[in-house]
């Protein structure tokens, strides 16, 4: 035994490394040498009952094994056996072993410690290094610096933001523009996933997932996306507006992850949306001032009788007084009297007089359209807001914008529309049909009606709640009849404008001429007027005036005139209208009834028999 530890001494000695003797039967070293000493801390002079299993902790039976592998190979080497000092420190070594001839259960083991190992390697890198030259060195060292200094300076530069992800969603490098726009600092996102920070929900609040995303699936499917419209959400909670390229990068061949490269288009978005709003602000003024042209022209083709209020009595003084009183001002006025007292003018005057008269006067007749089809004429209607709908129109209520609305026949306006009619009126807004976009109104309303305030009412023709809307400031127009002293301007002046029409010479108005007009019960008022005046400028030869009164064709010349009293003509139409009364059973309105026997408007025969006091009940017996 002695000899073989002597033996195994001088051989330990000439190792370079680490080594020791061990004998596995008894888990004992049986020599080792001063390398393997101090690497274990162990005193090299107390080694006779040093045993190995001391070195190996809980990894004795990971050696087990390789002692095992050894005895299979016969020589074997590892760096998975964890070993500890003396003292209980950890070290990391590589162990080789090896049997010994013709000494069964010995282990020749070395040890290299790999801590040792590294720094001599580290050391030898170095050295080569400084072999190759300082100079080299530093030469690498200043090219890299300038060559990250240049790509920050590149990058900081772009007026672009521009940012990386990687592979995980991870931001790697931000942009100062990046900055910049989203308020975000490279502290705030470098490392942290960016999507959740800048990208998460849409514009309209609803939640944006990542794996919808197409930054996403450029950095997890290889694919380059170009976006023209989407939104980042700034550090602050506002949205900006942008548009961005996602582009894939590679590190030899690998997918590493993605670069964004946005714009922020608020600015221009915000300036297309006002240039929308221009364009179709210019196009309804540009329909509007086509429908507007379109009406002036058929107003200045249907020319009016006359062009301002001709009279002297005192029916025709308190009209005038009450226009100068409210033309001023945007008061609503009604307007009663019968057909063909002159509304239309009144309302026209009120207009003229007023500040808005440099804006279109806007006369809608409630009675001209089909019910079906009043409330496009009234509000304006979209393209497809309708069966026939075939494009953009405005209303009445839009053209009146800035000016004035006539109503004419107000009482025929359908019941549902006149409450829409009044809900816009007091909101001040309009609303195609077929739209829901609210446009702001400006309009003064002057409406007229043939029925008296209080037939209007209790007739139901009217909803009560617009009727006190629009009777603010009411007018009255008197009929033809009820003064007569007014015949005389009016037919000079009726008859001067027809003779400049046709051509023709102004005939003598004479006395007995006026005379015979004022005679007559002029059931048309004005407009009766107006036809007989133009009806004898036709046929009147010269200078001598022929007139048709009544409708019936017969020429009556002035020497032959029947003069009645007011009284006779009363009583002469009272009898009259109880004929026709009794001619069609007490019906007044249609076409079998009393007023289409007399060829007047029912409203006109409804008035007179109550002017008369005729009892429809006892008229038909």
């Amino acid at each position: 035994m002695l000899d073989t530890k002597a033996r195994s001494d001088s051989l330990l000695a000439a190792f370079p490394d680490a080594a020791l003797l061990l004998d596995t039967s008894q888990d004992k070293v049986v020599a080792l040498n001063g390398a393997a000493a101090a690497l274990f801390g162990i005193d090299p002079v107390a080694t006779h009952a040093l045993r190995f299993s001391g070195f190996l902790g809980a990894a004795l039976a990971k050696f087990v094994v390789f002692v095992e592998e050894v005895d299979h190979r016969g020589e074997c080497w590892t760096r998975d056996v964890p070993l500890y000092k003396v003292d209980g420190s950890p070290l990391r070594c590589e162990i080789r072993a090896r049997g010994v001839p013709d000494q069964a259960g010995f282990l020749l083991l070395s040890f290299t410690d790999l801590d040792a190992f590294d720094k001599r390697t580290q050391i030898a890198e170095s050295a080569e290094l400084h072999r190759a030259g300082l100079l080299e060195w530093k030469r690498a060292e200043t090219f890299f610096a300038e060559l990250e200094r240049q790509n920050q300076l590149i990058l900081n530069a772009a007026g672009e933001g521009i940012y990386g992800v990687n592979a995980e969603g991870k931001t790697t490098f931000v942009n100062r523009a990046a900055q910049e726009m989203l308020g975000w600092t490279t502290q705030d996102l470098l490392g942290k996933d960016i999507h959740s920070m800048i990208h998460h929900h849409h514009l309209n609040g609803e939640v944006y997932p990542s794996q919808q995303c197409p930054i996403y699936r450029s950095f997890r499917f290889e694919q380059v996306h170009r976006i023209e419209d989407e939104v980042f959400w700034r550090k602050d909670g506002k949205p900006i507006r942008v548009e961005y390229v996602s582009t894939p990068i590679y590190d030899q061949k690998v997918l590493a992850g993605a670069v964004v490269i946005f714009r922020d288009i608020t600015e221009r978005k915000e300036g297309e949306r006002k240039l929308r709003e221009a364009l179709d602000e210019v196009a309804a003024l540009r329909d509007r001032l086509e429908q507007e042209n379109e009406y002036l022209q058929e107003a200045i083709s249907s020319e009016r009788a006359h062009h301002d209020i001709i009279g002297s009595s005192p029916a025709i003084r308190q009209v005038v007084t009450r226009i100068d009183l409210v033309a001023g001002t945007d008061a609503t006025v009604l307007i009663t009297g019968e057909a063909g007292t002159g509304k239309a003018l009144v309302a026209t005057e009120i207009h003229k007089a007023s500040p808005r008269s440099r804006r279109p006067l806007i006369h809608f007749k409630c009675g001209s359209v089909a019910p079906e089809d009043v409330e496009a004429e009234l509000f304006g209607q979209v393209r497809g807001g309708g069966p026939n709908a075939a494009r953009d129109k405005p209303g009445k209520l839009e053209l009146a914008h800035g000016g004035s609305l006539f109503l004419d026949d107000v009482e025929e306006l359908p019941f549902e529309i006149q409450g829409k009619l009044l809900h816009a009126l007091q909101k001040s807004t309009v609303t195609r049909v077929g739209d829901t976009r609210e446009k702001p109104l400006d309009i003064r309303v002057v409406a007229a009606t043939t029925h008296a305030p209080t037939d209007t009412r209790s007739g139901n023709r009217i909803r009560e709640d617009l009727y006190l809307f629009l009777n603010v400031f009411p007018i009255t127009c008197m009929p033809l009849r009820d003064r007569l002293e007014d015949i005389p301007l009016l037919a000079a002046h009726l008859l001067k404008l027809a003779c400049r029409r046709h051509g023709r010479p102004v005939p003598v108005l004479t006395e007995r001429v006026v005379q015979q007009m004022q005679a007559y019960h002029w059931p048309g008022n004005v407009r009766e007027l107006h036809n007989v005046i133009e009806r004898a400028a036709i046929v009147s030869p010269d200078r001598k005036l022929v007139l048709e009164l009544g409708g019936g064709g017969q020429v009556a010349s002035p020497t032959n005139v029947s003069v009645r009293t007011e009284a006779e003509m009363q009583e002469l139409m009272r009898r009259n209208i109880i004929a026709a009364l009794r001619e069609t059973g007490g019906r007044v309105s249609g076409a079998s009834g009393a007023a289409a026997l007399l060829d007047i408007q029912p409203t006109t025969l409804y008035s007179r028999i109550k002017a008369l006091g005729i009892d429809r009940a006892a008229s038909q017996t």
